[in-house]
C-alpha cells in the first residue's frame, strides 16, 4: 500500500489553474520532498489530498483510503501542517494543544510535553503574544502530538531559526526512522537535499519530475569549475557560467570529452568536473521546460 498514491489529479479554480494531471506515488515509510516556488501548486495538492478542497479531476488515496469517499479517515490518520495557521489568539499555548488533541480524542499530553521542550515553546503565554516562529511551533505540536502514520507538512520550517528548524528535522527523521511516512512542501532546497530519501518538483501546476533524490541529478549536466585568464569560447551546453577573476564556473550538458577537448585550447591552471547539487537540478528542470 502507497502512503500518497495520485492519478491525474486536477484542481481549476474557474478557469485559474490550480494543479494539472497530477501523478504521484509514495511509498509508506518514505521521507519525501515536494519542491516548488510559490505558486507552483504545493498547497493546492496538499489540500486536495486532505478534502480540504475537491479535485476537478482525477483521483487519489491516502494510506489507501480515497479522498473524497474517506475524507474523515484520511485526516484522522494524518498529522497536518499549513503553511499558515489561524489559532484562537487569547488561549493560551498549552489549552490549544489540548483542544487539538481532544478534537481527535486522544490524551496526547505526554507527547505534547516533550516537543514543547524540545522546541522551547512556553506553552502559559497567550497565542497573540507569540512571535511568528513560535505560532510555527504551535502548529508543529498540534501536527505531530497524535504520533499518526503520515505527517503532511506545508513549508513547515518558514519563521523558524536555524537551531529550531534543525531540532524539528530531528523530530521528523526520528518519526521516519520509527516507520512514519514523511511529506513535506519546500522551495528550500537545502532542506530537501539534507533530509529527503525521495522527491518530486513541480511547477504551474504541473510534475516536472519524481525520483529519488539522489538519481534527481543525473540529469547528464556537470558543473564545471575552469581557472583560466582566457575568455571561454561559445560552446554549445554550456550555461549559468559565473565569472569571478579567473575562476569561471558554469554548467554544462552534452559530451564531456568533447567539451574537454575545447578546453584544451585554453590556458587553464586547475578544472573540476562534478555532478552539480539540488538546486543547480532544479534550475536544470525549470530551464529545460522553458526551452
Amino acid at each position: 500500500m502507497k502512503a500518497i498514491n495520485t492519478e491525474h489529479l486536477t484542481k481549476y479554480y474557474g478557469s485559474k489553474r490550480g494543479i494539472v494531471d497530477v501523478s504521484l506515488s509514495v511509498d509508506k515509510g518514505d521521507f519525501f520532498g515536494f519542491i516548488g516556488p510559490n505558486g507552483a501548486g504545493k498547497s493546492t495538492t496538499i489540500r486536495t489530498l486532505l478534502g480540504l478542497i475537491c479535485p476537478t479531476s482525477g483521483s487519489a488515496s491516502v494510506l489507501g483510503k480515497d479522498i473524497i469517499k474517506d475524507k474523515t479517515r484520511v485526516l484522522a490518520s494524518v498529522g497536518y501542517m499549513p503553511s499558515e495557521s489561524s489559532f484562537y489568539g487569547t488561549m493560551k499555548v498549552k489549552d490549544l494543544i489540548a483542544f487539538s488533541a481532544k478534537m481527535r480524542g486522544i490524551d496526547c499530553s505526554v507527547e505534547a510535553k516533550k516537543l514543547c521542550e524540545r522546541l522551547e515553546l512556553d506553552t502559559e503565554r497567550r497565542v497573540n503574544e507569540l512571535s511568528f516562529g513560535n505560532r510555527k511551533k504551535v502548529s508543529i505540536v498540534c501536527a505531530l502530538q497524535h504520533n499518526p502514520e503520515l505527517y503532511i507538512l506545508d513549508e513547515p520550517t518558514s519563521g523558524l531559526d536555524p537551531l529550531m528548524q534543525r531540532e524539528f528535522y530531528a523530530i521528523l527523521r526520528e518519526r521516519n526512522d520509527n516507520g512514519a511516512t514523511v511529506f513535506l512542501s519546500s522551495h528550500v532546497l537545502s532542506e530537501v537535499s539534507r533530509y529527503c530519501k525521495s522527491a518530486a518538483v513541480i511547477r504551474e501546476g504541473r510534475i516536472l519530475v519524481s525520483d529519488k533524490v539522489e538519481k534527481l541529478g543525473h540529469t547528464g549536466v556537470k558543473r564545471i569549475s575552469l581557472r583560466t585568464p582566457a575568455e571561454l569560447p561559445e560552446i554549445e551546453g554550456i550555461k549559468d557560467i559565473k565569472r569571478e577573476n579567473e575562476n569561471i564556473n558554469f554548467l554544462y550538458s552534452g559530451d564531456i570529452k568533447a567539451l574537454i577537448s575545447e578546453l584544451g585550447r585554453l590556458p587553464f591552471e586547475d578544472i573540476n568536473i562534478a555532478d552539480p547539487d539540488l538546486e543547480e537540478v532544479f534550475i536544470h528542470y525549470y530551464a529545460k521546460e522553458d526551452n
